[in-house]
């Protein structure tokens, strides 16, 4: 809202510094600061409702320490960092951004699935929440929105490179020429990149190549894959946020991976120099992931050991919600594993206990396990590790990952 208003005034007045709003980097910076606000000032005062509203977690005993000291902390915390996501990018950005317009949606649908959830367990007192197909039926559809904008949205273009010693010449938004590019023109396309590969182009079209008339199955393929990658991120998420801070600190290191790749992505410079493809308009990301990140950072301030509020379903679904949609969005999804490499391992430490437990008392009579608990954060809180000092070396594995995931850029 401010950059249109801001922008009005440099226009039509020629307002002092009112030009600075078309400065990305301004607005990402702004984002990053009224999130901030938002999330510890006014987050006090949204933990002293939850105080005053007795919205308190119930923990089951399941035999950890400082487990019965987390009694009664509130929860439903997440509405801090919805609040802490929407205002700034709401204030900032540009809301005609198809891009932008689709985070925005992603939260709101990801932060209610997960506050119908929690409101179930709270006020209604059934420990069980939202039933399980509930929630999968709301990340398919919230995935089908993705899915069919991503691929049927004119708005929704990449540009590839030429081929060698090709160039044509490149507009900007008021049509003056700025450079020559090695980028064609404007496509719609269903690929994405792959990490660790040099000709890192993967078209989600010619998986089926092996069919005659393959092409008619694209947009099924496509938005299938949206809807499996969106599922399993925000469950991976979901299943993260067991310990205090873990699932926000290791979405703010994720949300700064994924920031980057979106200024990059939607840099013409730095596309051809990283040889990766163009998507225009998706720059307009980095003030979204500001809000984000600022927003994740500004929770931990209550967050962090010993947690003042938890986030409960509202903000851990919406966290992963927002990851997932925002790495399918810039072509990054494909480097999830690595990148949401906490998420995948938790993930798959319920799945590998279930499944070895179910198989184990099947063919024995009893069941066993693979860990002391799952998910992982809990085996390692059975062998006795603090739980600040799970979160912290968490917390640097995924800054490690973050890392590994920026320099595929460079490094197939």
């Amino acid at each position: 809202m401010l950059y249109y208003l801001f922008t009005w005034l440099d226009k039509e007045y020629d307002f002092p510094g009112a030009g600075v709003f078309q400065y990305i980097s301004f607005r990402t910076a702004m984002s990053v600061i009224v999130s901030l606000i938002v999330t510890t000032v006014y987050g006090r005062r949204l933990i002293n409702l939850l105080l005053k509203l007795q919205v308190g977690e119930t923990v089951r005993d399941l035999g950890l320490a400082g487990q019965k000291e987390k009694q009664g902390t509130p929860t439903m915390g997440g509405l801090i960092i919805l609040s802490g996501i929407l205002i700034p990018t709401l204030l900032f950005a540009k809301l005609n951004n198809i891009y932008v317009i689709l985070m925005i949606i992603t939260t709101v649908w990801m932060g209610g699935i997960g506050f119908l959830d929690d409101y179930i367990k709270v006020f209604k007192k059934d420990k069980e929440g939202l039933a399980g197909r509930f929630k999968i039926l709301g990340q398919v559809i919230i995935g089908l929105i993705v899915g069919i904008t991503m691929y049927y949205h004119k708005d929704v273009v990449i540009r590839e490179k030429l081929p060698q010693n090709q160039t044509q010449q490149v507009q900007s938004v008021d049509a003056k020429v700025i450079s020559s590019s090695h980028f064609g023109p404007d496509m719609k396309s269903t690929k994405t990149n792959v990490p660790f590969y040099k000709n890192n182009e993967f078209d989600y079209g010619k998986v089926l190549k092996f069919l005659p008339d393959y092409e008619k199955y694209t947009p099924f393929i496509f938005i299938l894959a949206v809807i499996i990658i969106i599922t399993a991120v925000s469950n991976g998420a979901n299943i993260t946020d067991g310990i205090d801070g873990l699932a926000t600190g290791t979405s703010a290191i994720i949300g700064v991976a994924l920031g980057i790749l979106a200024y990059l992505s939607g840099n013409l410079i730095f596309a051809d120099y990283l040889n990766i493809m163009y998507i225009p308009d998706s720059g307009e990301l980095m003030v979204f992931a500001g809000a984000f990140i600022g927003s994740c950072i500004g929770f931990l301030w209550y967050n962090a050991f010993p947690a003042q509020v938890f986030m409960g379903d509202t903000g851990s679904l919406a966290l992963g919600g927002i990851i997932a949609t925002f790495a399918i969005i810039i072509r990054k999804e494909l480097l999830i594993p690595v990148l949401c490499g906490i998420f995948l391992v938790e993930n798959l430490s319920v799945i590998m206990q279930v499944s070895y437990f179910k198989f184990t008392k099947k063919k024995y009579g009893e069941g066993r396990r693979i860990f002391l608990m799952s998910p992982l954060h809990h085996h390692f809180q059975k062998k006795g590790y603090h739980e600040s000092k799970i979160v912290t070396r968490f917390w640097i594995i995924g800054i490690i990952l973050a890392i590994v995931s920026i320099v595929t850029l460079k490094l197939r």
